[in-house]
């Protein structure tokens, strides 16, 4: 058989074994899932975000209504020092 069929022949093969092989992941993917709605084990996977100073020491901008109040701007510092 020509070398350049064989090649084609091997590369479809490898795409075809990929292919089922991702499909086969999507499908235990999803029935882990589902076992775990069924089941109560579900967590949702929330990320907590840390507030990020605006500022180089560790204070915050203020927000419109601090601003608009009469009160002085308080300033919150970082938990660490700045670098």
């Amino acid at each position: 058989m020509h070398p350049e069929i064989l090649r084609q022949l091997t590369a479809q093969h490898r795409r075809d074994l990929q292919e089922r092989a991702h499909r086969a992941i999507t499908a235990r993917t999803v029935s882990r899932g589902l076992r775990a709605l069924r089941h109560g084990t579900h967590t949702d996977d929330e990320m907590v975000v840390p507030a990020i100073p605006d500022y180089v020491d560790g204070s915050f901008r203020a927000t419109a209504d601090e601003a608009a109040s009469s009160k002085p701007q308080s300033q919150v510092p970082a938990a660490r020092r700045a670098a």
